[in-house]
């Protein structure tokens, strides 16, 4: 009886014992056997493990991957762009004897409080650095910059016993009171940027159209050429025509030519002309003999010239004006050609005074002169012209009527 009530209490303690000396790791952890603060032993290897009871302890981490995010810091790049920054970082205890003297029994609180320090050092130090903008952290050379961070930010916490496997920025903005100042400053650098890339199309739209001028003037330049050419060209073949044709046939050329002077000449119904019987612009309207007459002597061509008279001017009475003599009704009055001369008297009837031009700025045609009957003593000497009015434009003469043939008179008859 004695025995069995000792027995039970002794087998408690052993049972006890026994599982106080027994632990187990697991897959994802590392365990170290710590005997009074020092470490006794490293159980990486899941499974059973052993320890005194009572006396030794044990202290398992963690193995797997860990995540750890940074708050967010400002950083100032080199363009002087403040910059607000966070990142991300994952790591392992990679040294659990290492981890231990390092942080204690603080853990992993402390380890991470530590990496994060050293994480924000290194992004400072990185995002800082000369040849780095804010630019260039928001482009894709970012990666290079986080992979710089994360190879520097290793080296470092190697010495917690810690492996660092990658770092990642989040996000990169900026702080809140430089966002309107930098909105302003990026508007403002775009404007530049578009008045520039204005200007370079103003001076390639200025290239096209000189150009383009040139070209136009260049080519009017060679038309106006071509057709100086060809009209110089068609001129020479027009007048060879001409010769030919005035060569093969004279009497019909000048025909043909007197013609076309006609068409153009007497155009409209007032159509007005004042020649001398001798002009030889209405050859071939006169009859064949008429046409034969060569031009009297005088002026080129025959023509005469009439003196150019002022208002209220009495002209000098020509010899041939008082010879009495009126040319005949059959010749024809064509175009006076120059300014006149003495034979334009001879045109006139007998007169002892020349008729008076008076010059009112309308020409005007030649007032029928009155017969003259035999019951008047009067001679062809004593009959006045009638006035004739120059305005610079040269009128028919009026057809003059009969005059009758006296006792007194010569015998002449005047007729136009």
């Amino acid at each position: 009886m004695r025995k069995s009530i000792f027995l039970l209490p002794a087998l408690v303690v052993i049972v006890a014992l026994g599982l106080g000396s027994i632990f187990v790791v697991d897959e994802r952890e590392k365990a170290l056997v710590l005997q009074f603060g020092q470490i006794v032993r490293v159980q990486e290897e899941p499974g059973l493990g052993f320890k005194i009871p009572f006396i030794q302890e044990v202290v398992t981490y963690d193995d797997r991957i860990l995540s750890i995010d940074t708050d967010p810091i400002e950083v100032t790049p080199s363009d002087d762009r403040r910059l607000e920054v966070d990142a991300f970082a994952r790591y392992r205890i990679a040294d659990v004897v290492r981890f231990r003297q390092a942080v204690g029994v603080g853990g992993i609180r402390v380890a991470e409080d530590r990496l994060t320090s050293i994480l924000n050092a290194q992004i400072r130090e990185v995002l800082g650095a000369d040849q780095v903008t804010s630019d260039t952290i928001l482009s894709e050379e970012r990666r290079l910059l986080m992979n710089r961070i994360r190879d520097n930010s290793r080296r470092l916490a190697l010495s917690l016993g810690i492996d660092v496997v990658d770092v990642r920025l989040k996000q990169t903005m900026l702080p809140v009171q430089n966002l309107q100042a930098t909105f302003d400053r990026m508007q403002a650098e775009r404007q530049r940027e578009a008045e520039d890339e204005r200007a370079r199309g103003r001076e390639a739209a200025q290239r096209v159209t000189a150009l383009a001028d040139r070209t136009v003037t260049e080519t009017l330049s060679e038309a106006e050429r071509d057709a100086e050419i060809t009209r110089g060209e068609a001129d020479a073949e027009a007048n060879r025509i001409f010769a030919e044709a005035y060569g093969a046939d004279p009497e019909f050329f000048d025909f043909y030519r007197s013609m076309q002077a006609y068409s153009l000449a007497l155009t409209g119904e007032t159509s007005t002309m004042v020649l001398t019987p001798q002009s030889s612009f209405f050859d071939y309207l006169y009859d064949g003999d008429r046409a034969a007459q060569p031009p009297t002597p005088g002026t080129p061509g025959g023509e005469v010239e009439l003196p150019t008279l002022e208002p209220g001017e009495t002209p000098d009475v020509p010899e041939s004006a008082e010879s009495g003599t009126l040319p005949s009704t059959s010749d024809t009055i064509g175009e006076v050609e120059g300014d006149g001369t003495d034979e334009a008297a001879d045109a006139a009837a007998p007169v002892d005074e020349a008729p008076a031009l008076v010059e009112e700025g309308t020409a005007t045609a030649l007032e029928e002169p009155t017969a003259v009957t035999p019951d008047e003593d009067a001679s062809a000497g004593d009959a006045e012209l009638p006035p004739v009015v120059d305005d610079g434009t040269a009128t028919a003469l009026e057809e003059p009527t009969a005059v009758t043939p006296d006792d007194d008179t010569d015998g002449s008859t005047a007729s136009n």
